[in-house]
């Protein structure tokens, strides 16, 4: 045969200082045959393990983050949305129990609301109502959930009653008969059975003064509200801006769970007569008092046309 000369079945030539051979082993993209450690089984699990370690280390560094944002967003939420309040006493039977928690809506108040007819309100003292009353003294972690709004607080002197009249509303209540605003009697079913309107403390007739408001318990011969207090500095009235926020609902214990909803009564017609009048009123004065100037210039217009004839 001669030199050079190839069978029909043509095997690869070896090359210098390469096992004979060798390329037949190719396997894959891996010349050696064998796949890289990364590709191994040992090897995805020990970057497996390596992940898991670092996310768990992620996430402590992250934790304490965490627990900083809910605080601040608790905070301010307590501060200007809901704040929850406990019920220390029985003047506000059968609609709230003591020891009820009720939700206040602090949120309403920044946007000029006022208190309403009918409202379960929230209020600071306004001048004494809770002179010689106890004051509870929470611990140290108490004070803090308080704080951040997450327990009611213990500390604070607030009250809570029904706002029965507004500014400008005139109140009344003769013994043995009943509330009277605006001279439109009132059907209070919410009052604690057994009680009467005022039969422990009539008042009025007399007008409530503007951004004041008058309130009552709803258990009214247990309940030391604007009636007791007629000779402070306030005559009895609660200002407006002590007020904290319109009490929406109970919401612990779960089985008591129930929206504080405001009364029909104060609904009836003829109730709200003053304030009509006095909201119907004011848009013509502002008609008039901006229609003035307008007056004032196209007469002084026609004046000057008369003057140049």
């Amino acid at each position: 045969m001669a030199v050079g000369a190839r069978s029909g079945h043509e095997q690869p030539e070896d090359r210098p200082g390469e096992p004979a051979g060798s390329l037949g082993a190719v396997t894959g993209d891996h010349p050696t045959g064998q796949p890289p450690a990364g590709d191994s089984p040992e090897g995805e699990r020990a970057d497996g393990d390596g992940a898991q370690r670092r996310n768990q280390r992620s996430f402590w560094k992250e934790l304490p983050l965490l627990i900083g944002i809910a605080l601040i967003l608790a905070l301010l939420i307590k501060t200007f949305l809901v704040q929850a309040f406990s019920i220390p006493s029985d003047s506000m039977q059968n609609t709230l129990q003591r020891g009820d928690r009720v939700l206040v809506d602090k949120l309403t108040p920044w946007f000029g609301s006022e208190p309403e007819r009918g409202e379960v309100v929230v209020f600071h003292d306004p001048g004494g109502w809770l002179d010689g009353e106890p004051t509870p003294d929470p611990n140290a972690l108490q004070k803090f959930l308080s704080f951040i709004g997450l327990m009611p607080s213990a500390e604070e002197k607030d009250l809570i009653k029904r706002t029965i009249a507004v500014g400008g509303d005139t109140v009344e209540c003769r013994k043995g008969g009943p509330v009277k605003v605006n001279g439109k009697a009132l059907d209070e079913p919410y009052i604690f059975p057994g009680d009467t309107p005022c039969d422990d403390q009539p008042f009025g007739p007399f007008k409530v003064p503007e951004d004041k408001i008058w309130v009552m318990g709803d258990h009214r011969q247990n309940s030391r509200d604007s009636r007791y207090h007629m000779e402070d500095v306030n005559g009895g009235f609660v200002p407006v801006d002590e007020v904290v926020g319109r009490a929406v609902v109970i919401a612990w214990p779960i089985d008591r769970w129930a929206t504080l909803s405001v009364p029909a009564t104060y609904d009836q017609p003829g109730l709200n007569a003053a304030a009509s009048v006095a909201v119907s009123t004011a848009p013509l004065a502002m008609g008039a008092l901006g229609a003035l100037p307008i007056v004032l210039w196209r007469r002084k217009r026609l004046t000057a046309g008369d003057t140049a004839r």
